[in-house]
């Protein structure tokens, strides 16, 4: 089987996760929660929302490490208005996206990333999609290994691995002459 053709890798590194764990589900809740953070100019790079069995939510989000100590004080300055039961934090976390052109096209693309990422032990802490990329918040330690198996599932341009900085701007990753 051929593999699938990507049109690159981004690896996002050096950010925090926190959670803001069991939120009602209900309008405003994501807005008051992430407003707080855009008051203290902390920049989100990933969002991620889920409803429990309880009818409760969960939103998992990515800042920059730099910015986790401001976040969280944002955060705690808002958990009581948005009746959240806990928030949580991990300090070295990274984001590995794969996009390609056609995956909404394509049954399964999901399968092989997540697979690759398995082959090689990285344990995905959230997940997000858009209809061209896979995006999974992984330990920050895991970076490299995550990349080299997304590489090796996906027929990627040697060219086309980038490190992503200070949110939008990318630059080509080190080693990226490799095939």
């Amino acid at each position: 089987m051929d593999k699938p053709k990507a049109g690159g890798i981004i690896q996002n590194i050096n950010l925090a996760k926190i959670g803001v764990m069991s939120v009602p589900d209900r309008p405003g809740i994501a807005s008051t929660a992430l407003g707080a953070l855009c008051k203290k100019d902390v920049n989100i790079q990933f969002i991620v929302q889920t409803t429990n069995l309880n009818g409760r939510s969960n939103i998992i989000f990515c800042v920059n490490k730099d910015d986790l100590e401001t976040a969280m004080l944002a955060i705690e300055s808002v958990k009581p208005y948005i009746d959240a039961e806990e928030v949580i934090y991990q300090p070295d976390v990274a984001l590995v996206s794969v996009f390609g052109p056609h995956f909404r096209d394509q049954p399964g693309i999901a399968v092989i990333a997540f697979s690759s990422l398995a082959e090689v032990n990285v344990n995905i802490i959230a997940i997000s999609t858009s209809i061209s990329t896979i995006s999974c918040v992984i330990d920050g330690d895991n970076i490299d290994r995550a990349v080299d198996a997304l590489r090796i599932a996906f027929n990627v341009p040697a060219k086309s691995i980038f490190i992503a900085s200070d949110g939008l701007s990318l630059h080509s990753a080190k080693g990226d002459d490799k095939k």
